[in-house]
């Protein structure tokens, strides 16, 4: 086994004795940055972390070219928790939320009651596939559990933990019939996989995967393989701002300009930058110039 990407990766396990296969989930640097850009609760932070570890097993199990979504929605203190994760496994996260109706030990179902989450993806070439479930779960793991049972029919089972700035996660998945072909020696086989899976405890998340894997599947065949990386990347631009203002029409967006008094401000949900446009740089935009060379009000 190689080394492994410092802080932020995915890393795979299969068994060579049964049909289950594995993913980890490390994130330490990309939490950081995403943390940094807002000032969230501590109950917000922990679920956004969670959230961006689900995304990343996700795109670990899911070899595409394109974009994966994840929104979790809810009419509570929390209306949206969003990250994104690329094929080329760049990350970003943001939440909503109202400080003042969050309490410190306020369950999921309180943050979040009637929630719903969607999963999206996009790729570069094929359909775009969309499926939501509804947050009915103690915790996000078990929401992603119930999701993979609901619409995939695929047993699947998600472990995941956000605390002291690190977001890690667990993926377990049963594979189609190979090693194992009679149903009840599967069924025997899945629940020994996950009985030991469930005796990790919160303070042994910081140990690396080998020493977890070792010390859950000490008796069975296990194959660690090698980690990829991941990091955070926003990809919001002025560029992208632009176009949004082009896509108003030449009309509106002047008129835009003169309702805020001159100056158009665009701001990032996700990573906070801001992006100004003034009557000049609209007209420059309309014109064919684009945004390379604004007035003196670019940010």
């Amino acid at each position: 086994m190689s080394d492994l990407p410092d802080t932020d990766f995915t890393q795979r396990f299969i068994f060579d004795d049964r049909d289950v296969r594995g993913e980890w989930v490390s994130l330490e640097h990309s939490y950081a940055e995403v943390l940094a850009r807002h000032p969230y609760p501590a109950p917000v932070a922990t679920l956004l972390g969670e959230l961006m570890a689900a995304t990343a097993l996700l795109v670990g199990a899911l070899k595409f070219d394109g974009l994966l979504i994840l929104q979790a929605r809810s009419q509570g203190p929390i209306p949206l928790l969003m990250v994104e994760c690329s094929g080329d496994r760049e990350i970003r996260g943001m939440a909503r939320y109202e400080a003042e109706q969050i309490a410190a030990d306020a369950t999921l179902a309180e943050l979040m009651p009637d929630g719903h989450l969607t999963l999206t993806i996009d790729p570069v070439k094929g359909q775009r596939y969309q499926g939501t479930v509804d947050l009915d779960g103690a915790d996000l793991a078990q929401c992603f559990t119930n999701y993979f049972l609901q619409s995939q029919q695929l047993n699947t089972r998600f472990w995941l933990d956000a605390t002291d700035g690190k977001a890690r996660g667990l993926l377990l998945q049963q594979l189609p019939a190979d090693r194992e072909t009679d149903a009840d020696e599967r069924e025997e086989s899945w629940q020994h996989v996950l009985a030991l899976a469930s005796t990790l405890k919160a303070e042994e998340w910081a140990q690396d995967n080998e020493t977890l894997l070792h010390r859950l599947y000490h008796e069975d065949a296990v194959r660690l393989f090698d980690g990829n990386p991941l990091r955070f990347h926003c990809s919001c631009s002025r560029e992208r701002s632009g176009n949004a203002l082009v896509s108003l029409g030449e009309a509106d967006a002047k008129a835009l300009v003169d309702e805020c008094d001159g100056q158009i401000e665009i701001d990032c949900q996700f990573c906070n930058e801001r992006y100004l446009f003034d009557a000049s740089d609209v007209e420059q935009l309309f014109n064919g110039g684009g945004t390379d060379a604004p007035s003196e009000t670019r940010h």
